[in-house]
């Protein structure tokens, strides 16, 4: 990978060769962060425009991805989601320009398929045929989905709390579909017992450092859509802290390669049930607490974090804020975002647009400023929260006399 220059440990600062299956620091067991040579990068880019290229997924970014040549590419469509300019929302919330990027369009309808898409990638290169996770639940369908398309097995992990339609999904996947009695902690821990155990190759995000290179893919779109011209915020809803320090690692590699003036300040949404990152992040330490998993946003619902510190390094490097929002909140925004955009977001997914509105009608954000929501996830994948949002639809017998008392 000449694009690549190494791997270097989030703690300590050591740096190891990127190897297909490179994990975490061999000193300090440290969360690793993939290093670019950005000169490089840019004598690349200079040679091959981004308005020249017809590839409308996440690797027409390749010279800022850390994969080997052109290689093989997961058959499904996974990114380019669209960014819909959201006039209503945006008079509804008093900000006069916002954005909102819905990447529950991607194939198995969440932001983590970009994450899934890479560790398939890494997989092949590093001669695996069999991929594992643990999940709330968006992470386990876009491996199965991602996984099955590559023609890899899929050993998934994800809480028995985990909504019916991701299980479904992984179901319908092919996928072998342990459901954990117990915490996402609890998940984690037998699923990284069993990737020991049986040599799978390991796409979990406290462990691989690829996978934020996936998921940073949506702030290199979120730029070429708004021309390069940067917004001032991006709203974000944050679990693990994967998903936050990859929104801030595509920005800042844009920015060390030239091709933006300045980095957006990154809004990190929690929900209050379970708010460990934001927690530290207000307080201004890295020494983060567990915490309960009360939330129904379950995708969100972690009260282990396993990349606090780049979550937290992302926040404090981008001048970022932090809001917390109730169940309540969530399930508003939902209801907002389908009523005035036509967005349909599950709870973790809506859970960003209901940090924006409270950090609006708060004033922690100027009225006049720009701001991006990211929608990481489709209302489907958890119909039981979306009915208890909008609420039950009216019955009537198939006659007028009923619909004409309605409307009186």
């Amino acid at each position: 990978m000449k694009n690549v220059t190494g791997a270097r440990c989030t703690l300590c600062g050591k740096v190891v060769p990127a190897e297909p299956e490179t994990t975490v620091c061999p000193d300090c067991g440290g969360i690793l962060d993939i290093e670019y040579d950005y000169e490089y990068i840019r004598s690349e880019l200079g040679r091959k425009p981004l308005e020249q290229r017809t590839d409308r997924t996440m690797w027409r970014y390749m010279e800022l991805l850390p994969v080997e040549g052109i290689g093989n590419r997961p058959r499904l469509r996974v990114g380019c989601s669209p960014l819909y300019k959201a006039e209503k929302l945006g008079g509804l919330l008093g900000i006069q320009k916002l954005w909102i990027k819905d990447d529950g369009q991607n194939p198995t309808a969440s932001l983590k398929d970009r994450a899934s898409a890479m560790a398939v990638v890494k997989a092949e290169e590093a001669g695996k045929t069999t991929i594992a996770c643990s999940s709330t639940g968006n992470a386990a369908s876009s491996l199965a989905g991602n996984a099955a398309a590559a023609g890899l097995s899929a050993c998934i992990f994800v809480p028995a709390r985990a909504p019916k339609g991701k299980i479904a999904q992984l179901m319908m996947f092919g996928a072998r579909v342990f459901l954990v009695d117990g915490s996402y902690e609890d998940t984690f821990r037998i699923s990284a017992e069993a990737i020991d155990r049986w040599g799978w190759y390991n796409r979990n995000a406290a462990i691989n450092p690829y996978l934020m290179e996936g998921k940073k893919t949506v702030s290199l779109e979120i730029a070429e859509q708004l021309g390069f011209v940067m917004p001032d915020y991006v709203a974000v809803s944050v679990g693990d802290g994967c998903t936050i320090g990859g929104v801030y690692k595509g920005f800042k590699d844009l920015y060390e390669t030239g091709l933006i003036d300045r980095i957006p300040r990154l809004i990190s949404v929690q929900a209050s049930g379970c708010c460990p990152i934001n927690t530290a992040a207000a307080a201004g330490t890295m020494d983060w607490v567990p915490q309960e998993e009360n939330t129904c946003a379950d995708s969100i619902a972690v009260g282990v974090p396993r990349n606090p510190v780049k979550a937290l390094n992302a926040i404090r490097e981008s001048n970022g804020i932090t809001v917390n929002v109730s169940d309540e909140e969530i399930l508003s925004a939902m209801r907002l975002l389908g009523s005035s955009s036509g967005v349909f977001a599950e709870p973790a997914g809506a859970a960003a647009t209901a940090g924006l509105k409270k950090a609006a009608e708060s004033g922690l954000i100027e009225k006049d400023a720009s701001v991006v929501t990211i929608v990481t996830g489709n209302g489907l994948k958890d119909v039981n929260n979306a009915i208890r949002s909008a609420g039950e639809p009216v019955h009537i017998r198939p006659e007028m006399a009923d619909l004409e008392q309605y409307f009186r």
